[in-house]
């Protein structure tokens, strides 16, 4: 079985990395070499700008800097991680992609789609998610969940309007490519969202 691009997004507290457990193990059992792995971060260089990106000690980081940042990091993991294994023939599981710039910068903080899309052409050339899994859910209840699994990051101590715009912009970019796109609601129990995700992937998969 040739390799897959695979992401998982969603904004704060969806539950994505308890879901790609979830996942890996399901594709395992089916055959599959699966790497997993996040953004930003996924090598040695992408971790030190994910604590630039996400750490507290300078609140006042300019959009330009943090874009680029986010695109120098996700340059790194593509050459380095991501490639290589879509090369080897492995599946990549990969928490937040390119989905999550366009939701968080452009959504968020408001920085033109066009600037973003110039980036990603210019770092990933053809290269998309095969099937991309967003798992929203609504942006209080997202917020409630992540404020009693640890200290806020920087971006999570946005206010919930700043949330309404990048849950808007998830929601819109789905609806604009419904071929890579499966919405599934998060914020049922854990083993309902697991259910529904192992059967995104399983019609996924017979599709293919």
């Amino acid at each position: 079985m040739s390799g897959r691009f695979v992401t998982v997004d969603g904004g704060e507290g969806a539950g994505k990395t308890t879901q790609m457990g979830f996942m890996r193990e399901y594709l395992e059992r089916r055959g599959c070499r699966v790497v997993v792995t996040r953004e930003p971060g996924g090598t040695s260089l992408g971790e030190e700008i994910r604590g630039l990106l996400l750490g507290h000690r300078d609140g006042g980081m300019t959009l330009a800097a943090e874009t680029l940042l986010m695109f120098s990091a996700r340059a790194e993991h593509l050459e380095r991680v991501i490639r290589p294994a879509l090369a080897a023939g492995c599946w990549v599981l990969c928490d937040r992609f390119t989905d999550a710039t366009y939701a968080y910068q452009g959504g968020g903080r408001g920085l033109p789609l066009e600037r973003i899309a110039v980036l990603e052409e210019w770092v990933q050339g053809t290269l998309r998610p095969d099937l991309t899994l967003l798992l929203d859910l609504p942006v209080a209840t997202g917020l409630a969940r992540a404020g009693r699994r640890s200290m806020a990051d920087r971006f999570e101590r946005e206010d919930v309007d700043f949330f309404e715009r990048v849950r808007a912009m998830y929601l819109k970019r789905a609806a604009h490519e419904p071929d890579r796109y499966r919405v599934v609601d998060a914020s049922q129990s854990i083993k309902a969202v697991r259910a529904e995700v192992e059967t995104v992937l399983a019609e996924w998969l017979e599709s293919g």
